[in-house]
């Protein structure tokens, strides 16, 4: 994107940022727009996070096609209908 603007068209932007906003609402800007990207970074993160890990895996600690562990009575075969 910046990769065409020269050292000088660069300059010019800063110059024209400081003189329409002032020097004391440059960093608090800088400051707001650096909180608003890692705030948006960690909610990209989160999503993929919830897109990678199946819901129930996350609420249950185990996978989806995992079979459930019961407790068997003793000696009892397992069933085939279980």
């Amino acid at each position: 994107m910046f990769s065409q603007l020269g050292f000088s068209e660069i300059l010019i932007i800063l110059l024209i940022l400081l003189l329409v906003f002032g020097a004391r609402r440059l960093p608090e800007m800088g400051a707001a727009m650096g909180k608003g990207i890692r705030e948006f970074k960690k909610n990209i993160k989160d999503v993929q996070q919830s897109i990678d890990t199946p819901a129930d895996e996350a609420s249950t600690g185990r996978r989806l096609d995992a079979p459930a562990r019961e407790a068997q009575s003793e000696g009892e075969p397992k069933k085939l209908s279980q």
